[in-house]
């Protein structure tokens, strides 16, 4: 039988034969055959071999601790054994019919949805991913309301069809142009780089309060939706204020909307609560999801409440949406977390890597912001008077994966390092990222001949250890 790998994968044979030239190999096919805008990571790109847990190989033999999660997706570890089986085992028994039958799975899957979502969210359309559930959305609140304008916020993602480009406000992902007309971009709370140049909380919310002058401006004074992601994903994970929600929610409801959280990348735990828009206490009337929800399987779905859905009438379907094994592994993954406590271990380890972060931010003070709630973290890398390094955080990237470790990268500017690990990683693989970053940032800092003087490094290396020593319960 082939050797285990550490995590207990079994060993695939194209590691360690021949790898550095099947890697080449791979690479040049990617550039050979797939659209340019299939865009990698690193000069020299990752290719990939299997996983687990917590782990990724590559096809040269190369091991990685895994802090993106496949961008927010892998839930509960690579190939969990309790949600691969049941999928494996479904795929047996019923494949494919279509929506036009009634699939088991994917009714137990919307009952599902319907007791763990705030509020009265209670029916659900599925379908493949997180662009197809926010289009669902979109249409869903102009059917209810008898509207046609909408609400999105600025630096925010909503996928990649016509629809979602036109809601999403990062240039370099709206090729083509805007195709939608009817859209309305409002400013978002991204406090560190407050567009009015205002501070919080003496700013009185002034970027949520504007949502009243963009309607009554930039709109025939009636919209159908606003929809928004709690924390922006692609945006360089913004938190707003706490009560950025509250206001605009408000504002939006006052002239005929309703209010849609996008939860592609917040949602199940990730926040430390089960949704992240339960962080700033208001309950919408459409809710989406995809990414995390089945640890991997493409999946999308959008929930609203029972009076919201029916105006969605008439005939529609969705070939592949509720598919039975995409929702029997949905289902085996919340099962999952409901069994391991997921938003818990995401409120107690993010804390614990908060701690560990801020701590490097007084090492390394290209780090200009630490931000985020429970496995969603940022790190927001600036030059001088809070200019935007990409070139740093470029580097970084590079590094990190040199040290054999997996992070993100987003923002508008492309400066922010994103931290989101499968939700089941624990203290000793939240303290290994932390010194691998470390090791990153260092590296970075020699190369670029940015010397902080000793003081500067042994109060961060201080507090890491300080940090390192606040938590003392094994996850």
């Amino acid at each position: 039988m082939p050797a285990k790998d550490q995590d207990g994968a079994m060993g695939h044979g194209t590691v360690g034969r021949g790898g550095a030239a099947k890697a080449e190999e791979y690479r040049r096919k990617q550039m050979e055959y797939l659209f340019p805008c299939v865009g990698t990571y690193y000069e020299k790109p990752i290719v990939a071999d299997h996983a687990s847990g917590m782990r990724v190989w590559d096809v040269e033999g190369n091991q990685y601790l895994d802090f993106f999660a496949g961008i927010l997706t892998v839930s509960v570890g690579h190939c969990n054994p309790e949600v691969t089986e049941p999928a494996t085992e479904q795929m047996r028994r019923l494949q494919h019919l279509s929506t036009l039958y009634i699939n088991m799975p994917q009714v137990d899957l919307a009952v599902k949805l319907a007791e763990i979502t705030p509020g009265r969210l209670k029916k659900c359309f599925f379908t493949n991913s997180g662009t197809e559930a926010n289009e669902t959305a979109i249409l869903l609140a102009k059917l209810y309301t008898g509207q046609q304008e909408v609400i999105a916020l600025r630096h925010s993602y909503s996928g990649r069809s016509m629809l979602a480009m036109s809601l999403s406000a990062h240039a370099g992902y709206r090729r083509g142009g805007t195709h939608i007309l009817g859209i309305k971009h409002a400013h978002s709370g991204y406090c560190y780089r407050c567009p009015f140049k205002a501070t919080y909380p003496s700013c009185d919310l002034i970027c949520a309060r504007d949502f009243e002058e963009l309607i009554q401006t930039e709109t025939s004074g009636r919209v159908a939706a606003f929809i928004a992601e709690p924390i922006q994903g692609m945006g360089g994970f913004v938190v707003p204020p706490k009560e950025y929600f509250q206001e605009a929610v408000r504002i939006v409801r006052k002239y005929g909307g309703v209010f849609i959280s996008d939860e592609v990348q917040t949602g199940f735990g990730r926040t430390g609560k089960w949704f992240g828009i339960e962080n700033w206490g208001v309950e919408p009337e459409i809710m989406t999801f995809a990414k995390g929800l089945a640890n991997g399987s493409p999946v999308g779905a959008t929930i609203a409440w029972p009076e919201v859905a029916d105006a969605f009438g008439g005939s529609t379907i969705s070939t592949f949406g509720g598919n039975p094994v995409t929702a029997t592994a949905a289902l085996a993954t919340l099962k999952v977390m409901e069994k391991e406590d997921i938003p818990g271990n995401c409120a107690r380890i993010g804390a614990f890597l908060m701690d560990g972060l801020r701590a490097l931010q007084q090492k390394y003070p290209f780090i200009g912001e630490v931000r985020g709630l429970g496995l969603m973290i940022g790190m927001e890398l600036v030059g001088e008077r809070k200019a935007p390094a990409a070139d740093i955080a470029k580097k970084v990237l590079e590094a990190t994966r040199r040290n054999r470790l997996l992070v993100g990268k987003g923002g508008l500017f492309g400066n922010v390092l994103r931290l989101t690990p499968p939700m089941t990683v624990g203290k000793a693989e939240a303290e290994e990222a932390l010194r691998l970053l470390d090791k990153s940032f260092e590296e970075v800092a020699r190369e670029e001949g940015l010397t902080y003087g000793a003081a500067a490094a042994a109060k961060g290396a201080a507090a890491l250890k300080t940090a390192a020593g606040g938590m003392t319960t094994a996850n």
